[in-house]
This record gives C-alpha cells, sequence and structure tokens, in this order.
C-alpha cells in the first residue's frame, strides 16, 4: 500500500465538514479500502462521535505529533465502519505543525489506501499543516454565498499553494431543492461552481438521517440519501464515473 493523501477543508464553519469526511472514508472502507481519518480540528473533535469511537481513544494526534506516543497507539478502528480508523483531535490545546504531520503520514501511507485529514475551517494551522502534506482536497461547501464566496478564497490559496486545480474539488453539502431557484440565495449548481471556480464532484442532499446518525454515534441507514450519495462520492474519489443526481 502507498496510500494517497486528501484533505477536507472549508472557508467557513458549519458546512458539514467533518460528517462528509466520515461519510466518504466509510464509503471507501465499504469498498475495501482501509483508510485512515486524522482528525485535526483541535478543541472541537467531533469526529470520535460520528464515527462511534467516542470513549475509545487513548491517545490523540497532539500526542502523536509531540512525541509522547508513536502513530499506531493513537489508531483507532471503527466499531461502526468495517475498515476505517481514525485518530482523534484532542479535546482542548494542540499544536498542528506541517513536519510533523508529514511524517506522520509518512509513517502511515503503507498501511493505509488512503488517508484523509479533516482539517479545521479557515486556514489556520491545520488547514496549512494539511496542505503541506496531501496531494488533493476537497472543499466541502454549503449551497449559500457566504459559504461560496470563502469557499473561493480557500480554493484560490490551495492553488497558489501549488495544488494543481484539477486536484482541488468541491462537495456540495446540505443539499435541498429550496437552496435554488430564482426566489432563492442561490440560482442553481452552476452558480455555486462559477462562484467556487473548481469542478464540482459531488452533492451530498440534506438528511435528518446522516444527522441523526452523526450526533448519536449510530450506523448511517445504507437505504438513506445520503449513504446513497456517499457512495456516488466515494466512487468519483476513486476516478469513476458516476452520473450526478440532484438532491429530490
Amino acid at each position: 500500500m502507498n496510500a494517497q493523501i486528501a484533505m477536507l477543508c472549508s472557508g467557513k464553519g458549519g458546512t458539514g465538514k467533518s460528517t462528509v469526511a466520515v461519510l466518504l472514508g466509510a464509503q471507501l472502507a465499504a469498498r475495501g479500502q482501509k483508510v485512515l481519518l486524522v482528525e485535526l480540528d483541535s478543541g472541537l473533535r467531533s469526529v470520535d462521535i460520528i464515527a462511534g469511537v467516542y470513549g475509545r481513544t487513548v491517545y490523540d494526534i497532539e500526542d502523536v505529533l509531540c512525541g509522547r506516543c508513536a502513530g499506531d497507539k493513537a489508531v483507532v478502528e471503527s466499531p461502526l465502519y468495517r475498515g476505517l480508523s481514525v485518530i482523534s483531535a484532542p479535546y482542548e490545546g494542540g499544536d498542528i505543525q506541517p513536519a510533523p504531520l508529514r511524517a506522520l503520514c509518512g509513517v502511515m501511507r503503507p498501511y493505509f489506501d488512503v488517508i484523509l485529514l479533516d482539517t479545521a475551517a479557515g486556514m489556520g494551522a491545520p488547514f496549512r499543516a494539511a496542505a503541506s502534506a496531501a496531494q488533493r482536497a476537497l472543499l466541502v461547501l454549503t449551497p449559500d454565498p457566504v459559504a461560496l464566496r470563502d469557499g473561493r478564497i480557500v480554493a484560490d490559496r490551495l492553488i497558489e499553494g501549488g495544488m494543481p486545480q484539477a486536484e482541488v474539488r468541491l462537495v456540495l453539502n446540505r443539499a435541498a431543492r429550496a437552496c435554488f431557484g430564482k426566489n432563492a440565495p442561490v440560482a442553481d449548481l452552476d452558480e455555486c461552481i462559477d462562484t467556487v471556480g473548481i469542478q464540482l464532484l459531488a452533492v451530498i442532499p440534506e438528511s435528518p438521517a446522516l444527522r441523526r446518525a452523526g450526533a448519536t454515534g449510530t450506523p448511517l441507514p445504507p437505504a438513506s440519501g445520503a449513504a446513497v450519495a456517499g457512495k456516488a462520492l466515494a466512487a468519483r474519489f476513486c476516478g469513476e464515473r458516476v452520473a450526478l443526481k440532484f438532491p429530490v
């Protein structure tokens, strides 16, 4: 194995980035891939609950990066999604720097097919560290003008920093028909794509089932719209051509 490394990022907070990170990791794992999800949002951890590893973690990413433990000691397998493992962020503090994160990814790459780096919102230290290690980026945004405008700034920063534009892709989350139209804040999907300036990879529908699963640390029902969209996201992430279906 020689894992590809992808970061999930956003401009503003509240776009559901961590939920999408777990959704993607779970669906990649369902395809038979070994996935490591590294949470970098120190002080605001949520991946442990969403992935069902809450209460199972002994060490976190800060312990690893500052040398208190080896990387494998912080890896916890998700009991909800076989093939998905997690390194959690600390509850508070934490100093995410590029060189230690790159070193950790280098150590972990032989043991996984995909490493997902779930950054904090914005372009602070976790974002910069992840951008130094990642080969590609998924920009998780909601269909509203503020998120899209901020997303354009993040996309430009990644591309200016040397990431190929083709490797920076848009994931539109919490989408519903009511989000678009003449009297809505955003006219259509084309406006979202044009505003951010990168290619669309997936649309994840607004989903009470996804919110409920994330809040309670329970599996997402396989037949839910979010699960179906997650499967399509994972397929496109792997380079397959899958038709884009707009949420109903």
